[in-house]
């Protein structure tokens, strides 16, 4: 009776467990990209793309041609952006080269056509997070979404996390993973980037660039959804299957505002990238994810 019993509550405590990680979204997934009411036609218009909109004053006649956009994006073809701070080593700069499906570059052009602060100020961005955030977070509670304009001056990205083709993901080094990267695919496949598989997954998509895998902004961002994410159990995550918690549009399982004491789930998904910095990389090989 007492072995039937010590089951029974490992078994409900497995169960209590899974449960508490996955939450079903209690409001629209588009989340702050439904642009108060907007929606789709806030970034996508049917017919058209930027003409239709009546946004194109670049003279851009190729605007809308990828993905329907409604934005007008000639203005900042060409433009240079500067990341990472001005220390010996730790700046370096990305010049984006154009509007086409032939460089990562689209996929950010597309997103500072609303984020960028400069080209794209107004419309609907309130230069506000539109998420309610944890109240750790104390009194400074208005995040910014212009990344060139977030209060310094204006085109200021050295506060800014890097993307573009100069932004790689590498394997082997004294701050990576042991996983192995071919023709800018990475896998993780060692022993110690296996484990964190297991124990929260990999959820990044990088992109390919001269066979090197590079950091763009749907890498870490789902522009689609904000606040819930779909999880496989399988090859790419060891965590039970369902949908879980997120914030700011991240593609992972991300919940800052958790409430349960030690949970390391936002160090997580940072981990996927800088693996010199996870558990299992620093001989924690059996820490779970908590949530």
């Amino acid at each position: 009776m007492k072995k039937y019993f010590l089951v029974l509550l490992m078994v409900l405590a497995v169960a209590g467990f899974a449960a508490a990680q996955i939450q079903p979204p209690t409001s629209d997934v588009l989340g702050a990209h439904l642009n108060y009411g907007r929606g789709c036609a806030a970034c996508h218009a049917p017919h058209s793309g930027a003409w239709g909109n009546g946004t194109n004053k670049s003279g851009d006649t190729t605007a809308g041609d990828v993905a329907l956009w409604g934005q007008d994006v000639g203005n900042l073809v060409g433009k240079t952006l500067t990341f990472g701070g001005t220390g010996p080593g730790s700046g370096f700069s990305e010049t984006l080269i154009g509007f086409t499906g032939t460089s990562p570059d689209l996929n950010i052009t597309l997103c500072l056509s609303c984020h960028d602060g400069n080209y794209a100020q107004g419309a609907m961005m309130k230069n506000h997070v539109y998420e309610t955030l944890p109240p750790t977070y104390g009194t400074f509670n208005k995040i910014p979404t212009l990344l060139g304009a977030d209060g310094n001056g204006a085109g200021d990205y050295l506060n800014d996390h890097p993307v573009g083709l100069n932004a790689t993901v590498s394997c082997g080094g004294s701050h990576d993973w042991d996983c192995t990267e071919t023709n800018g695919v990475i896998q993780m496949n060692g022993p110690n980037s296996s484990k964190f598989v297991t124990n929260y997954g990999f959820f990044v998509r990088t992109s390919a660039w001269n066979n090197t895998a590079v950091v763009t902004c749907t890498s870490c961002h789902n522009q689609h959804l904000m606040n819930a994410v779909s999880v496989t159990n399988g090859p790419t995550s060891g965590l039970p299957t369902g949908i879980y918690a997120t914030m700011f549009f991240i593609r992972a399982p991300y919940n800052p505002a958790s409430g349960t004491a030690g949970s390391n789930q936002t160090a997580q998904f940072c981990r996927q990238c800088h693996g010199g910095e996870a558990n299992e990389m620093n001989g924690g090989g059996t820490i779970p994810t908590t949530f």
